[in-house]
């Protein structure tokens, strides 16, 4: 059993003991929680003094990028273990290219990064073609999924951005069905009139111009579609996780025990470098963030490590079937972590 297992599995035998009557601080947060219009999981922890507060926090949520850290996760484990080298440079092709988040796929093709400048990518802008190449790296979707299958593990990294928009073409026709992800990418950038399409054109000669002509006609049933999901659909997720088992993986981080203390203190720097997220976790605070977000049309999601003052808190929120003002959104989980902060900080530091 490895050594992130051992730990996992720790911190995973408290949870019984958790099954108590709701704290005062916890109906606090409640409280606060319901002023936000979606579904809000709740996971904290204070690393000094091991209390911990939760709100469905052992439920299932759209994990989105917030997947990404337990990818990071294996990754570094794989360093340690010697089957993958962070220095190795690998070639960025126009096939490897995703859409959303990303400054990646603004880039010409055949850029030259490390295996760890496509690590820290993944984190710090969400880079979507970073960790397609990341999780070709190590193995495949199916061996990330096992390896957290293997160590029991809820999360899932179920679909990525290609396979995504492939479900949204398919009511176009079974055409799309047999399209290569680089044709798929292509005729995403189109639907969301983007103009790298323009770099893809050269692919949709003959009989293929048909799917450009289909996405163009289209258009507006295809953004009706996205747009009008239903939020519990796992077949438009790109991940599925609960608030306390990213909270986990952020503690063994933070706690130097999720790989080696080298490439522990590694992921720490990586996710202290985030570019994203700024109105959540870390909007009202003045203390360092080491954090990572997970983003959707109706998702809101953020979960790091904040370095209080006292002790590092892990703070891991999830809010999914938004109906309000997203940025609303966000401006209360900035608001509830203050308070998380105030209460095992603020007034004790005094």
């Amino acid at each position: 059993m490895n050594r992130l297992r051992i730990v996992m599995a720790m911190l995973l035998s408290s949870i019984p003991v958790l099954a108590q009557a709701e704290t005062a601080f916890e109906r606090l947060l409640q409280a606060e929680v319901a002023k936000i219009p979606a579904r809000v999981g709740l996971y904290v922890k204070h690393l000094g003094t091991g209390e911990i507060a939760s709100i469905r926090s052992d439920e299932i949520f759209s994990s989105q990028s917030t997947r990404k850290i337990p990818i990071m996760v294996l990754a570094f484990q794989s360093a340690d273990q010697g089957t993958l080298d962070l220095d190795e440079r690998v070639q960025v092709r126009r096939s490897d290219f995703r859409t959303g988040t990303g400054v990646l796929q603004y880039h010409d093709p055949g850029t030259l990064l490390t295996v760890r400048d496509l690590i820290t990518q993944m984190i710090i802008t969400s880079d979507n073609t970073a960790t397609h190449l990341v999780i070709e790296k190590l193995g495949g979707r199916d061996r990330v999924n096992q390896w957290l299958a293997d160590n029991r593990y809820v999360t899932r990294t179920t679909w990525g951005n290609v396979e995504v928009a492939r479900n949204t073409f398919s009511m176009l026709g079974a055409a799309f069905a047999n399209a290569t992800d680089e044709e798929i990418t292509a005729l995403e950038f189109l639907r969301t009139n983007n103009p790298q399409f323009d770099r893809y054109t050269g692919l949709f000669t003959g009989a293929k111009q048909a799917l450009v002509d289909a996405v163009k006609s289209n258009s507006a049933k295809l953004a009706d579609s996205v747009w009008n999901r239903n939020p519990d659909d796992e077949a438009y997720w790109t991940g599925r996780t609960s608030p306390r088992e990213i909270g986990n993986f952020l503690e063994a981080i933070g706690q130097g025990t999720a790989v080696s203390a080298k490439r522990s203190l590694e992921m720490k720097n990586i996710l202290l470098r985030q570019q994203l997220g700024k109105r959540r976790i870390s909007h009202f605070l003045d203390v360092p963030v080491a954090h990572k977000t997970g983003d959707g049309a109706t998702v809101a999601n953020d979960v790091g490590l904040v370095y209080a003052r006292l002790a590092p808190i892990v703070i891991s929120f999830f809010a999914m079937a938004i109906t309000g003002p997203y940025a609303e959104t966000e401006d209360q989980i900035g608001r509830i972590s203050k308070m998380i902060v105030d209460y095992f900080d603020g007034a004790r530091s005094k």
